[in-house]
């Protein structure tokens, strides 16, 4: 029996009728692209407000700094660092909790034996800045004074280093005629941000009137330091091999020039 051509030759046509692919308008994401997806935005939101804050953190360092220089006269700005995070929080709350300040060579400023500050750590607790700028307040606060023995020795008139035991200064005592009397005294804190010198001992003979003399006007009245932020308080005062190391305590610190003693 004769077969109807389908096609033409021999090729067969394949009716079949095919639905054209359409791509789906909303495809699914694999569960892993979008959660790396999201973390990948989580930690690019914490850099840029880590960033921020670091910003904010560098600037208010920098007027602290300023604010102490101006108010303790020192030649260059201290080192300020700002402790805790985040800033921009304390900042709007208008209080630094934790601020730690390195500074050097503090002028006494008034003094009549002037004795500077070669370096003062300080740790603020609660550091608040008054709208003027020129002041800053801490709630509380802790600091380490160091005194090098040359500028104790100037401050004395006489040449003073440290002694064989914890706690006692040597003094070199220079005598007419090119003699020398080596003196070991303690050192220790007195009120009102003092350095008092007691109990004397001389080494070899017997001090000569002169050498007694000389002691009397270096040490008869304790140091007066004037360079101190207001509100600090002397507690401790211990010897070194470069100088004397004075610990102080108080609340409501300030940084403030002490002119009490200008005319």
């Amino acid at each position: 029996m004769h077969q109807p051509q389908t096609g033409y030759g021999d090729t067969v046509v394949d009716r079949t009728y095919h639905q054209p692919y359409r791509p789906s308008a909303h495809p699914e994401l694999s569960r892993p692209a979008v959660v790396a997806g999201a973390v990948l935005l989580a930690l690019v939101l914490v850099a840029f407000a880590v960033m921020v804050d670091r910003v904010a953190a560098a600037r208010v360092e920098a007027r602290t700094a300023e604010a102490f220089q101006d108010g303790m006269d020192t030649p260059q700005p201290p080192a300020v660092h700002v402790r805790g995070f985040p800033v921009l929080n304390q900042l709007a709350a208008g209080t630094l909790r934790h601020v730690d300040i390195t500074a050097h060579d503090i002028p006494a400023q008034g003094a009549e034996r002037p004795l500077p500050v070669s370096e003062l750590t300080l740790r603020l607790d609660d550091l608040r800045r008054s709208g003027s700028g020129s002041e800053a307040r801490a709630r509380s606060a802790e600091a380490i004074a160091d005194l090098s023995y040359s500028d104790v020795s100037k401050a004395l008139g006489v040449e003073v280093s440290q002694g064989t035991r914890s706690g006692q200064v040597t003094v070199a005592v220079q005598l007419p005629f090119g003699n020398e009397v080596t003196v070991t005294t303690g050192v220790s804190a007195a009120s009102g941000n003092r350095i008092a010198f007691k109990d004397f001992s001389v080494a070899g003979s017997a001090l000569p009137a002169a050498g007694e003399e000389l002691l009397n006007k270096a040490f008869d009245e304790p140091i007066q330091l004037r360079n101190i932020p207001a509100g600090l308080h002397l507690r401790t005062l211990t010897t070194t091999a470069t100088g004397l190391s004075a610990r102080f305590s108080g609340r409501s610190v300030t940084f403030q020039p002490d002119h009490a003693g200008d005319v």
